[in-house]
């Protein structure tokens, strides 16, 4: 592993229980993501990826297989540490966007800071106030969520993802509810957060969505069948200008 590796994984399985059946999820996987790459996980429903993005997350455990984030093994780790790394490594992005309903977008983007002893007040206020202008949300910061629109809620979220400096944002279909010109505003804006250095892992079944980022990694039965470099990869500001004109 390098200085530049983010995510390592080596052989890593997953098995659920149904009933009498073991359900083999994940079938001896290994991936390694790098510092500044964007990475489409890709492959229909049960594929794994989904179950792929939940072990990255630190959401579940693997069942066998050692998971390395940043340097550090996950599968020897107890609950608080980490509920620890999932507050200070990780940027979440899911495609119903989380955000608290009733509340205000600096206060949405606030939430994780929350739990950052080390940070003060003004700091939280800062850094959230920051992360909402990186998204183009500087004259929405006082709007209630309930207040926006889809595009507008996910880039909430996004700035949410990113308040806490992570070294990788995991997205969730997070273009899946948005129509199409909302979707690639929103992989223009992972493009350029991705331009700045921000390491992105995105799961998508979406083809077209997966043409914006810069390498495809494709799941099947539980295994990868396909990584490569994307090929012709597409300007998400140029699909939105060929929008423009076809209307």
């Amino acid at each position: 592993m390098n200085d530049n590796t983010i995510i390592e994984i080596k052989n890593l399985h997953k098995n659920y229980q149904v009933g009498e059946e073991t359900v083999k999820a994940l079938r001896g996987v290994d991936l390694s993501i790098s510092k500044g790459e964007f990475v489409a996980i890709m492959g229909a429903s049960g594929s794994g990826k989904s179950t792929l993005l939940n072990i990255l997350g630190c959401l579940d455990r693997a069942s066998e297989g050692d998971y390395w984030l940043d340097g550090k093994n996950v599968k020897s780790l107890k609950k608080n540490q980490l509920a620890e790394i999932r507050n200070t490594k990780l940027g979440f992005v899911f495609q119903s966007y989380n955000l608290l309903p009733r509340t205000s977008a600096l206060e949405n983007v606030e939430l994780p800071l929350l739990y950052n002893s080390s940070v003060s007040n003004k700091l939280r206020r800062e850094k959230a106030e920051a992360a909402l202008i990186a998204v183009g949300l500087k004259d929405r910061m006082k709007h209630l969520s309930n207040q926006m629109s889809g595009g507008q809620q996910q880039r909430v979220a996004i700035a949410r993802s990113i308040v806490n400096d992570p070294v990788i944002i995991l997205a969730d279909e997070a273009t899946g509810n948005l129509d199409t010109r909302t979707s690639f505003e929103i992989m223009a804006l992972f493009q350029e957060l991705n331009e700045k250095g921000i390491t992105i892992g995105f799961v998508t079944h979406e083809s077209d969505i997966a043409m914006f980022t810069k390498r495809n990694i494709l799941f099947r039965d539980g295994k990868i069948i396909k990584d490569t470099d994307t090929i012709n990869r597409m300007s998400a500001s140029k699909a939105i200008l060929n929008l423009q004109n076809e209307d």
